[in-house]
């Protein structure tokens, strides 16, 4: 497991931008992403189009990984 976050630059329309995420999330990020078929940058930019005025596009990739994981998990 990776302590410290990793960044990474995204392109969201048209804009770079840095985002921190650890190792695990951005290789789960990456997964989601393949699995819809489409980039993480297209695959970002959704998460920052609903993500909460107050919350970072970090946290909201992070809840977005949680969640995708959560509801694809047996209940």
């Amino acid at each position: 497991m990776t302590a410290r976050p990793v960044k990474h630059s995204l392109t969201l329309r048209g804009h770079r931008t840095s985002v921190s995420l650890e190792t695990e999330f951005w290789h789960a990020f990456r997964q989601i992403a393949e699995a819809q078929d489409k980039t993480i940058n297209a695959l970002a930019i959704e998460i920052d189009e609903q993500r909460p005025p107050d919350a970072g596009l970090a946290s909201s990739i992070r809840v977005f990984v949680l969640n995708h994981y959560k509801n694809a998990a047996p209940k």
